[in-house]
């Protein structure tokens, strides 16, 4: 598969998408779905599950299509938590609100840039099959 990482990032850049929109519209196809059905699966995890500032959007959304694409509930849980530890040492944290810096100096990541990692652990674990 090629990278679409940095397309998924641009969708967060532009501000047309959530994390978890950038990510599952971007990977629709692999696993199926519309963009309308894509959009919608992933609109209500902005700003960190639900937003609450939990965990990053972006993963939510690469777990959701993992989910999908591995109909494997072992294997899709062992990839997810690979893919959670990835982002976790790249990162610093998986959290939304550590990612963004709330009581900090500074953000950790910037949202486009974690849609981008996110997406491409995504890749590497669609590409283990």
């Amino acid at each position: 598969m090629d990278t679409r990482k940095h397309i998924a990032a641009e969708k967060k850049r532009l501000g047309s998408h959530n994390c978890a929109q950038a990510i599952t519209t971007t990977y629709a196809d692999f696993v199926g779905l519309t963009p309308e059905v894509a959009l919608h699966l992933g609109g209500a995890f902005a700003a960190g599950m639900g937003n609450m500032e939990g965990t990053c959007g972006a993963l939510v959304g690469a777990g959701m299509i993992l989910g999908m694409a591995c109909p494997d509930r072992a294997v899709a849980m062992k990839r997810m938590r690979s893919m959670m530890q990835q982002f976790h040492e790249r990162n610093g944290a998986t959290q939304c609100a550590l990612l963004k810096g709330k009581g900090a100096d500074a953000p950790l990541r910037a949202c486009p840039d974690c849609v981008a990692d996110a997406a491409e652990f995504l890749e590497q674990a669609l590409a283990e099959d």
